[in-house]
């Protein structure tokens, strides 16, 4: 099958440009939080991942310790852990691959793979989500940083938002039945109650401590949760 009519190619470019663009924000928010230029492209090009990202700078950006910040960071890159397993036994790279492999597996390239079942597509999927998201996604960044001190408020712009919209659409989905909505309810006022009380980062963690325990005596499947964030693919598409 050619590239150009491939899916899986297809899928990956339109997610690639969709997500990269909003680096933009990160990078404004970045050197707003106190960053400067090369410790935003730092966290872009190292850290790559959104989430993670966008945690660490709001701690930084609230007083935090860097400590607090890199443990709010760490917790929600756990998941890449997980990816990377389940993209290494689909794709097994080797030799440097396995490398690059490991920097680009994120929520959308792992999506994207999953998404198809012809082994070649999956790995089309996988590598052109997966560059093509990181290219965009620095380059984004830097136009971002380089923009933030033009922009001014980034609250003005509504960027200061932008990550909590963000975080709100990945996680709206998966409540879907009563378990997941309480313990986001739990988690939520464990956070607000303890704000006004503890160093910037630590109510992340806090409540990210008490998913923790809820998930441990939870009786719901044991990968529950693991699932990629974005799903290109509608079930009944597979082939």
């Amino acid at each position: 099958m050619e590239l150009s009519r491939s899916p899986a190619v297809r899928v990956g470019l339109s997610i690639a440009v969709a997500t990269g663009l909003y680096g933009v924000s990160f990078g404004a928010l970045s050197v707003a939080s106190g960053l400067d230029l090369l410790q935003t492209m730092a966290l872009s090009l190292l850290l790559f991942s959104g989430g993670s990202q966008f945690a660490f700078i709001g701690v930084v950006g609230g007083g935090g310790t860097g400590a607090a910040a890199m443990s709010a960071a760490s917790l929600l890159g756990i998941r890449n852990a997980v990816y990377g397993m389940q993209m290494n036994a689909m794709l097994r790279p080797r030799g440097l691959r396995r490398f690059a492999a490991a920097q680009v597996t994120i929520d959308e390239s792992t999506a994207t793979a999953t998404g198809q079942s012809d082994p070649q597509e999956q790995a089309r999927g996988f590598w052109v989500a997966g560059i093509g998201i990181y290219v965009l996604w620095n380059v984004f960044t830097l136009a971002g940083a380089l923009l933030g001190n033009a922009l001014g408020d980034p609250a003005q712009w509504g960027l200061d938002g932008a990550a909590v919209a963000a975080f709100l659409g990945l996680l709206w989905p998966r409540l879907k039945a009563r378990e997941p909505a309480a313990i986001a309810v739990v988690c939520a006022l464990v956070t607000l109650l303890t704000v006004p009380f503890v160093p910037a980062g630590i109510p992340i963690l806090l409540a990210a401590a008490v998913a923790a325990l809820a998930g441990w005596f939870s009786s719901g499947p044991p990968r529950e949760g693991l699932e990629p964030d974005v799903e290109p693919y509608p079930t009944e598409g597979h082939r």
